[in-house]
């Protein structure tokens, strides 16, 4: 008889144990349903872009490269919803802010769209997202490699600098969503950016549509490939999500932005909070990334000229 008891109590032992498991992956399962998930899309990471040909409406060929920049987008999308998203915002990131083109979107998402915006690039997000996405990036302005690398304005700025840190626009975006403790979890575009924002926010999922020759020039895999690919970045990422921490950087931040002109660093000297630090070189100390983000889109937007 105590054999037979001893055989029932490890059965029933052995019955908690499995139920037990399958009660733990029914919860891992749950978990990953409701994802709010938010994707910040630039350009001129996107698939086979490499001059202004492709990206802004004076260009030959920008009517073709925004149908390629929403499939990329909208691949990030479907990636999102398989691994169990329920809510999407998209910030359209490029130029004029104008460019998806919002008939081809899922209905069910959410778009921010145009100029300015207090959190520039990742307006809209806040501490209930689950995590990022980059899809179209580019590297920074003082990176020696990539397709039109540039960090926020190409055409004034030559560096934009966090806590001594040369940033390109990913690893500015990766620290305002880390404000909100949203980590940044897969970033699209050539191979110079991928390597950068891994180098800075550590080891994010990277779809490599193309790999940089030069400023304007690369080699670049077709449409269809990189919309494979973006879909399985972003299934890999969101697969691993726990693996996954906020990029914070220490407070208060230290900004530093070095112009082409020396006249914006000395104009925007007169203001008590702004240091000039050389000739082309202004310090501004800001106690939050927020802060440091309307700073960023004050000195890129503001001119005395501004209408409406």
């Amino acid at each position: 008889m105590k054999n037979a008891k001893d055989g029932m109590n490890r059965i029933q032992t052995i019955l908690k144990i499995l139920l037990v498991g399958i009660c733990l992956s029914g919860n891992e399962a749950k978990s990953q349903q409701g994802l709010k998930i938010y994707i910040s899309a630039d350009m001129e990471g996107v698939v086979g872009a490499v001059t202004g040909d492709q990206l802004g409406p004076e260009g030959f060929e920008y009517s073709r490269f925004r149908t390629f920049m929403t499939a990329e987008v909208n691949s990030a999308i479907k990636a999102a919803k398989n691994a169990g998203a329920s809510e999407i915002l998209v910030s359209d990131s490029h130029g004029n802010g104008e460019n998806l083109l919002i008939e081809n979107l899922p209905s069910d998402i959410q778009l921010v769209r145009s100029w300015p915006r207090p959190l520039g690039m990742m307006q809209g997000i806040d501490e209930t997202f689950d995590a990022a996405i980059f899809i179209g990036y580019h590297s920074s302005t003082t990176n020696t490699s990539g397709v039109r690398a540039h960090s926020f304005s190409s055409a004034n700025l030559t560096a934009v600098i966090l806590n001594g840190i040369p940033m390109p626009e990913a690893g500015v975006n990766a620290a305002i969503a880390g404000h909100f403790g949203v980590p940044v979890v897969m970033i699209s575009g050539d191979d110079a950016i991928v390597k950068e924002a891994q180098d800075i926010l550590g080891a994010l999922e990277g779809a490599i549509v193309k790999e940089a020759y030069g400023f304007h020039s690369a080699k670049t895999i077709m449409p269809e490939k990189s919309y494979q690919l973006i879909e399985e970045k972003v299934s890999a990422a969101l697969s691993r999500l726990e693996t996954f921490e906020p990029y914070r950087l220490k407070l208060p931040v230290t900004v530093e932005i070095s112009f082409k002109n020396y006249m914006p660093a000395e104009i925007l000297s007169y203001l008590d909070e702004i240091e000039r630090v050389d000739a082309h070189t202004i310090r501004f100390i800001g106690k939050d990334l927020p802060t440091v983000s309307k700073f960023l889109q004050f000195i890129s937007h503001y001119s005395p000229g501004i209408s409406p």
